[in-house]
């Protein structure tokens, strides 16, 4: 099974083939663990989102700040 991986600090993309070379892993589990990781995809890009959206609201409300506080000046 090929699969993708992101390195974030890098922002490389490798391809990765997970393999059953040992027999640990049936194909069946396997799937299931790339469903997962998929699933956790989604989760983890709304919460991004979230973290994205919080941040752009509290640098805007510490601007708005910053402009008052030099017109009082």
């Amino acid at each position: 099974m090929n699969v993708s991986a992101l390195c974030k600090t890098t922002g490389k993309t490798q391809k990765i083939t997970i393999t059953n070379n040992k027999g640990r892993l049936s194909k069946d589990e396997i799937e299931r663990l790339v469903k997962e990781a998929e699933k956790f995809k989604a989760e983890d890009e709304i919460v991004k989102k979230k973290v994205e959206n919080k941040n752009a609201l509290e640098n805007y409300t510490y601007s708005i700040r910053n402009t008052l506080k030099e017109e009082k000046l």
